[in-house]
């Protein structure tokens, strides 16, 4: 099964497409689309992966309302999308198995305290194979993670390339809404980035530069904001509040606007020993229209390792 998100030269999603509209190709072989659905309540379990290191507690009262927003958007008091929630410190532990009440995971943010180191990497491998599933797991429903994080990581066992591999191999898409802030370096960038693109995701910034669009905006990096939105005036609160629900929205909007395909392989001799096998989505008919999926699955790949209920 492969969740596509189709958009059009202008980056806005495109509806109504039917799988004429569709080719892939697995190791560049065309395959025969045997089933599509673009239901927004198709059934979904999503995965919030919270940083509580001790590198977020300055920022922690604003992530926090960024993960608790995102919450309560994504599960939308709807039995169809369930959640649970994983903090990544020192170690990664499930706060709250999988559950469709959003504020049993909010009330657990309300809970934490940063500090200590950040096992990012640890937390998504805690996230592919140790919470329980629910019925239909793992083919059908789709599988998220949300990870709030810059990508920095001090305390993980596990290697980038493991925590990529996992979640190809469980169906896993990762989006990533970084925690990053205004003005400040961040070197792990591409770590984060990496696990979103390599599993069909992308990652938001939205505390990156909230206030870029200010009338009297000045590009230079400051904590006090800029001079035309100070921290503590209304117009910095405003600008931080809309550059967060343009991220959650774009979160959302992405994860129930998705195509699901799915195909059952038609395998070439040539390319029958390969157990990683490159995908590709492509709409033949529709020009200046994008298909995103990812890149790469297993056909060993059936998400065996996750505990059963």
């Amino acid at each position: 099964m492969l969740a596509v998100t189709v958009t059009d030269d202008k980056g806005k999603f495109v509806t109504g497409l039917e799988k004429k509209d569709f080719r892939i190709l697995d190791e560049g072989r065309p395959q025969k689309i045997l089933w599509l659905s673009h239901d927004p309540r198709q059934p979904t379990v999503i995965g919030f992966l919270v940083d509580t290191s001790s590198g977020i507690a300055t920022r922690w009262a604003t992530v926090k309302e960024v993960v608790k927003q995102m919450i309560w958007t994504l599960l939308l008091d709807d039995r169809n999308y369930t959640g649970y929630l994983i903090s990544f410190g020192n170690t990664a532990d499930l706060l709250v198995n999988t559950t469709s009440d959003a504020d049993k995971l909010t009330d657990q943010i309300d809970r934490i305290k940063p500090g200590g180191g950040a096992a990012l990497l640890d937390a998504v491998r805690r996230a592919c194979v140790d919470r329980q599933l629910i019925p239909g797991e793992p083919y059908r429903p789709r599988r998220v993670l949300v990870v709030f994080g810059d990508g920095h990581d001090t305390a993980s066992t596990q290697r980038l390339e493991q925590a990529v591999e996992l979640a190809q191999q469980n169906f896993v898409t990762v989006y990533g809404v970084s925690t990053a802030s205004y003005g400040f370096d961040n070197p792990d960038r591409g770590q984060l980035e990496r696990l979103a693109t390599e599993t069909g995701g992308h990652v938001e910034y939205p505390l990156a530069n909230p206030y870029g669009a200010i009338p009297g905006y000045l590009s230079q990096p400051s904590d006090a904001g800029n001079y035309a939105a100070p921290v503590g005036s209304g117009a910095y609160a405003r600008a931080f509040a809309e550059s967060i629900a343009k991220a959650v929205a774009a979160v959302q909007g992405e994860i129930t606007m998705q195509y699901l395909l799915t195909y059952v392989p038609d395998i070439d001799q040539e390319t029958r020993n390969r157990d990683k096998r490159r995908i590709k989505v492509e709409m033949p008919g529709l020009p200046g229209v994008k298909a995103v999926t990812r890149p790469y699955y297993y056909l060993s790949g059936t998400g065996s390792r996750v505990r059963r209920p």
